[in-house]
């Protein structure tokens, strides 16, 4: 509920901002639109309003941007071998496979998200039991039709159907339940005129009004209409842009027929509108139906514009098409906005590179979820599993004390030569946090009041700025100074972690080279047959649930050679740091790296 409640939310704002601009565009190029052009504008909110309403993640299928310059591997791994126990034992021993994480109450949001959501669930019931109604009226309507037997008005109707260009069935009838001629049916429309004798002309400016709508096939749009007003029924916006829409297609049917008649005729449009207003009562509106009369201000602007119609002219007509065409491209290049948006609650990073191996690494992550990505610096290549989850950015977690402790050693805060913190004397929950650290053996036990003490000293500002010159993730410290890395508001892809562990090696970014050889040392796990493997494990734990995330990310310095690596899993119960690593150990033995 809490993904989809953001998703919609963040595609509708997006849309509803679509919408305003069209509203714009529409009142201040009214003169170089045609009032079909005004009308045709309309067809934009459909797109906009579709947009929310698409599954998150469908506009990724056509990242086409991404399916260039890469190459594709798909690895068929038949038969691997994996870590040797003996080695896992090793690891476990010296507790760097060991990882620790609270369990962080995050409970608030889903209950807004479930409140919200049943809201709105609530109002889409409401207006869909309204529609139902009107479709009960629409049927008490249909019931009451009869087919017209008057030979003089069914020639008519016949001459208005060839004059107008309509060769399929239209059913015309007559009901004393009808007030003002009007079209309804979605399949089969059916054209009805008040059961109280009419002029003829006045029945030949109905008939051709409504055969208009016929052929405009405005029935079937104003059910869409009809269907995004429920959906969307907490949005003034999409009210207020289809009551305008509204108008709009009764300008362009009365334009339509104005445009049949000669020009003495009309003013006699224009009476016979106003005849069936003044004599016969308005009816109550219907949601899925078409009708000749309207409320007051509706008739108004639609006598004004009768009484001021010029045929449109070839220059009106390319302009309205021009501005179409315009406001179409924006509305798609809202898209990749939309999709920006809609995936701002985990952040997708914009990953761009040549050099890159997508390859299919799934039988090491044991049911787990997950991304693999991997840097050789002397190939100056990427082998990624998981294309999507490799860019999507979640929380650091421990992996951030890399770089809390950088950022405390360039400040001042932390002396190289000294790292022993003293332990306050607050009980926490894991024995190991129980007691005096350095740095080494806090990177070990990733123990949190040791690296959280730290950013409270750096403050908000200072890590800011630190983490804006790195370009961390999202750089988002709204979570607060003590927390904003524990599945909170700071969030990091797979990609980006590698990106930073090679500028950080590389003395490629703010931080003095023995700040830089201190952390080295810090996180160096394992030496086995010339290779040095350094790391750092993160788990994130929601609430206590089931569903837990881990993250493992080192280097590999090796035969003249390093490789940078992010493992990121979730998933089940186990799905902390010490899995993550796992995969990890399984993959670069696979590769031959470690």
């Amino acid at each position: 509920m809490s993904s989809f409640a953001f998703h919609f939310m963040a595609s509708t704002s997006v849309s509803s901002i679509g919408i305003t601009l069209i509203l714009i565009v529409k009142n201040c190029f009214k003169r170089h639109l045609s009032v079909r052009g005004q009308y045709n504008l309309g067809f934009l909110y459909f797109a906009l309003l579709a947009i929310p309403l698409i599954p998150r993640g469908f506009f990724s299928l056509f990242n086409i941007g991404s399916w260039t310059n890469v190459i594709i591997n798909n690895v068929n791994v038949a038969t691997t071998s994996s870590p040797s126990s003996t080695d896992f034992a090793v690891a476990y021993n010296n507790g760097w496979i060991q990882d620790f994480a609270l369990a962080v109450d995050r409970s608030t949001p889903g209950y807004i998200h479930l409140i919200l959501g049943s809201l709105w669930i609530l109002g889409i019931i409401v207006l869909a039991a309204i529609a139902l109604l009107c479709n009960r009226k629409l049927r008490l309507i249909n019931e009451s039709v009869k087919p017209i037997k008057d030979g003089e008005l069914l020639s008519l109707f016949y001459r208005c159907k060839a004059e107008i260009g309509i060769k399929r069935n239209i059913f015309i009838g007559t009901s004393i339940i009808v007030n003002t001629p009007m079209t309804m049916g979605f399949f089969k429309p059916m054209i009805i005129l008040p059961a109280m004798k009419t002029k003829p002309s006045d029945a030949r400016y109905a008939i051709l009004h409504e055969l208009a709508h016929c052929k405009k096939r405005d029935i079937q749009v104003n059910s869409i209409m009809c269907l995004f007003q429920i959906l969307f029924w907490f949005n003034p916006l999409v009210h207020i842009a289809f009551k305008r829409m509204r108008l709009d297609r009764e300008l362009a049917c009365d334009a339509f027929v104005l445009e049949m008649l000669p020009k003495e005729h009309r003013t006699d449009y224009g009476r016979a509108l106003l005849n069936f207003v003044s004599e016969f009562s308005h009816s109550p509106t219907l949601l899925f139906t078409t009708n000749m009369g309207g409320s007051k201000p509706q008739i108004v602007s639609r006598i004004k514009h009768i009484a001021s119609y010029m045929k449109e002219t070839s220059l009106l007509r390319a302009k309205s098409t021009c501005i179409f065409v315009l406001m179409g491209i924006l509305v798609m290049c809202k898209i990749p906005i939309v999709s920006v948006f809609a995936n701002a609650e985990n952040d997708i990073f914009a990953f761009r590179t040549e050099n890159v191996i997508y390859s299919d690494l799934s039988v090491f992550f044991d049911g787990f979820e997950g991304s693999f990505v991997l840097y050789d610096l002397n190939e100056g290549a990427y082998t990624i599993h998981n294309r999507d989850m490799s860019v999507t950015r979640v929380s650091p977690n421990s992996t951030y004390k890399i770089f809390s402790a950088i950022i405390a050693l360039e400040m001042g805060i932390l002396d190289s030569d000294n790292t022993w913190r003293e332990w306050d004397g607050t009980l926490h929950l894991f024995e190991s946090w129980n007691q005096n650290h350095n740095l080494a053996s806090a990177m070990q036990s990733s123990v949190n009041w040791y690296f959280q003490d730290f950013d409270r000293q750096v403050g908000i500002e200072q890590l800011y700025a630190h983490l804006s010159r790195l370009s961390y993730g999202n750089q988002n410290l709204s979570g607060g100074v003590m927390d904003f890395w524990t599945e909170s508001s700071l969030r990091i892809s797979p990609v980006e972690q590698v990106k930073l562990l090679r500028d950080l090696h590389q003395g490629n970014t703010i931080f003095e080279a023995r700040h830089i050889d201190t952390i080295k040392d810090a996180i160096l796990l394992s030496e086995r047959d010339g290779s040095v493997l350094s790391g750092k494990t993160g788990t994130g734990n929601i609430n206590g649930a089931l569903g837990m995330n881990g993250w493992f990310v080192g280097l590999v310095e090796t035969n003249g050679n390093t490789f940078f690596f992010a493992t990121y899993i979730q998933g089940g119960s186990n799905a902390g740091g010490s899995a993550a690593s796992l995969v990890t150990l399984a993959i670069l033995e696979y590769k031959g790296i470690f």
